[in-house]
């Protein structure tokens, strides 16, 4: 079979949905389409076959260009021919979905998450919602990475065809594996995610100028693009010692072996966080929101703590309620979240559900 996937980035495409790929080469040709990036040529090396797709804007909001997409879909899949057609984040699930629909091609949808025109409601909501459904009114199937997300497009109508829950993106178990736990005297938290107000880099960023001069052994690091303008204000916080920031890491697995806690305490509407499936996997206690793309992943008290979305007091609260811990409970705490991935977000189950897909069309 031919098989097309579309997207809007490739770290996304490389770090979470490789297993995917690599499972369908074995017997399929495989296409990616989406604007070029550093991990591209891994995945035509494994035997991919890219179509650049240099329109697709991530945060554009023009209706010409959006319409310009739309066409340029519509004529991409014309050539391409492809038996089935993976849709994942919003434009490429609306725009990709629609130009399907009107080509009648199969094509499954991965809500990754509402985003933010969604969730901050008013009018950019209501447009959001009618573009939903038109991009997936005729999917063979939507899966949606949380139940929140699910219910909401249940009763906006926007879903009227088969549905189903996935475990987020899974995580690969065996790249993932529980690692040491730190002993040290010193205490290592890590942020990782794109440096955003919607992350909660500004809440991480107050509560570590007041848990360092409470508390001299600890050190707060920060893994990821910064995206927005806090570029100025992370080098300043850096000299005084207040942080440690790495800028965007690759493969994080030695970042995670040198920390004791992973914080995120994000509000950005995600379908289900990689960063805590990856740190849990690896067996590190969490501290997160409790919010959808969350609050799955953690269970407060026993593999990490809750925080209120926005609070920086409380945030604190649960630093310093982690550091009263011995080692041997943070260390548990670890074990707990490793068991709990084991049992639930294994990345074979949503390999596993992407096949069954694929096998209805070549009946």
């Amino acid at each position: 079979m031919r098989i097309l996937f579309l997207a809007n980035n490739d770290i996304g495409l490389y770090k979470f949905r490789k297993e995917l790929i690599e499972e369908l080469l074995k017997e399929n040709e495989v296409f990616i389409c989406l604007p070029y990036g550093e991990f591209i040529d891994e995945l035509i090396s494994k035997g991919c076959k890219f179509i650049p797709c240099e329109l697709l804007d991530r945060h554009g909001t023009n209706p010409i260009k959006e319409m310009k997409l739309l066409s340029w879909y519509k004529e991409m899949l014309k050539r391409c021919k492809p038996d089935i057609v993976f849709t994942y984040t919003i434009k490429p699930n609306v725009y990709g979905g629609t130009a399907c629909a009107s080509l009648n091609i199969p094509y499954v949808v991965n809500v990754t998450g509402l985003g933010t025109a969604v969730e901050n409601g008013g009018l950019l909501q209501k447009i959001a919602i009618v573009l939903y459904r038109f991009g997936l009114r005729k999917a063979q199937k939507v899966f949606f990475q949380n139940i929140e997300n699910r219910d909401f497009m249940l009763k906006h109508h926007v879903v009227k065809g088969a549905y189903d829950i996935l475990p987020g993106s899974g995580v690969n178990l065996s790249r993932y594996q529980v690692l040491e736990y730190p002993c040290d005297a010193v205490i290592d938290f890590i942020f990782v995610a794109r440096v955003m107000k919607e992350k909660g880099i500004d809440q991480y960023l107050e509560a570590a100028q007041y848990i360092r001069k409470k508390y001299p052994n600890t050190r707060f690091h920060i893994c990821g693009f910064c995206e927005q303008d806090y570029k100025d204000r992370l080098e300043n916080l850096e000299k005084k010692g207040i942080v440690i920031y790495h800028g965007l890491i690759s493969d994080m697995t030695e970042m995670y072996k040198k920390s004791s806690c992973t914080i995120h305490p994000t509000y950005y509407p995600e379908g289900l966080s990689n960063v805590l499936l990856e740190s849990a996997a690896c067996g590190r206690p969490i501290i997160t929101t409790n919010r959808s793309g969350c609050r799955e992943v953690v269970e407060d008290g026993i593999n990490g703590f809750f925080v209120k979305e926005k609070n920086t007091r409380d945030l604190v609260d649960k630093i310093e309620g982690f550091l009263k811990l011995s080692v041997n409970d943070r260390r548990q705490m670890g074990i707990a979240g490793r068991l709990k991935v084991e049992r639930e977000f294994d990345r074979q189950i949503v390999i596993n559900k992407y096949i069954a897909e694929v096998q209805k069309d070549k009946m």
